[in-house]
């Protein structure tokens, strides 16, 4: 007991260097960021404030900002459902055509349909606000070309700004949800299929009973995590479209703002750092919670000898 005991002390000096910058990096600015939600720190605090409570949450959940909140609240969700399982569908759709043996260009495929994940994120980003662009953009001036003389109001139109902005991160998405479940395909046994072959199953009957579960089993917790970054995919939408259109009744979110870009607005646009702090506590317990599921969904509390 004693020598698993000094076996313990002895890794702490390796670990205290990774500690301190969990420390540094993660715990205090969550503590202060904490902290701040019980304060009235904003631009007419910023000298002088002092601790006011819960009035910053009941503000959120029950007051003027409530108006705010809800809306952005169930946007985010609606936002990161439709990008992860949109993504998720596309993936497996496109891996089971490519698992195909034989489909002899299927290498070539692959290369092909990874490019959206091996582009750098921002340089994509950037080439999607340029081609939805409503005056110049290339998709408005290929829908002209093609006959169409009504431009598509991509950044001025609520629903198809929102549309937009779900089809940029399926986008870029699906090739990530390709890869994985590509990578689960290919270690189910063939000799399932061959069971179901024998057993008269349709191809479709296959996929429901045999590929979709065994695949979704080992792809669930990817599937989770990806809706938990998702849920705070602030570049996505802060560099297509800020948040645009602009709600008319609120300053602090538009109608394709998520939880993370209506709190940098908070932050930077209008200096109230108490209800920045305040939104950032509920998006951290919402994906604490999301990262909790997505643990026991891939078993990492479970001990082994």
């Amino acid at each position: 007991m004693m020598h698993k005991k000094k076996k313990s002390l002895a890794a702490y000096p390796f670990l205290l260097p990774a500690l301190i910058s969990i420390a540094i990096v993660t715990c205090i600015p969550i503590i202060y960021t904490i902290v701040i939600s019980f304060t009235n720190y904003n631009l007419y605090h910023i000298e002088e404030f002092s601790f006011i409570g819960i009035k910053n949450y009941l503000e959120v959940i029950s007051g003027s900002i409530r108006a705010v909140f809800f809306p952005v609240l169930g946007w985010t969700i609606v936002f990161a459902a439709l990008s992860t399982l949109g993504s998720y569908a596309i993936g497996m759709f496109l891996a089971v055509l490519l698992n195909n043996p034989h489909m002899k260009e299927s290498k070539v495929y692959r290369s092909i349909l990874i490019i959206p994940w091996a582009l750098p994120a921002t340089i994509a980003i950037l080439a999607w606000q340029g081609l939805l662009n409503e005056q110049y953009g290339g998709i408005n001036n290929l829908l002209h070309t093609l006959g169409l003389q009504t431009a598509i109001p991509w950044m001025t139109d609520v629903f198809w700004a929102r549309f937009g902005i779900i089809m940029v991160n399926l986008w870029l998405g699906f090739p990530y949800m390709l890869n994985v479940c590509l990578g689960s395909l290919q270690s189910i046994s063939t000799t399932y299929y061959e069971a179901a072959k024998i057993d008269g199953a349709t191809k479709w009957q296959s996929f429901r009973n045999i590929t979709f579960p065994l695949v979704f089993k080992v792809s669930v917790p990817l599937v989770v995590a990806t809706f938990a970054s998702n849920f705070n995919n602030f570049g996505n939408i802060y560099m297509i479209t800020e948040g645009g259109p602009a709600r008319l009744e609120s300053q602090f979110a538009g109608y394709t703002d998520i939880l993370a870009s209506t709190t940098y607005k908070m932050t930077t646009w209008s200096n109230r750092y108490d209800l920045a702090a305040t939104f950032s506590v509920f998006v951290f317990i919402i994906v604490g919670v999301l990262t909790l599921v997505n643990m026991n969904l891939s078993g990492s509390f479970k001990e082994a000898d």
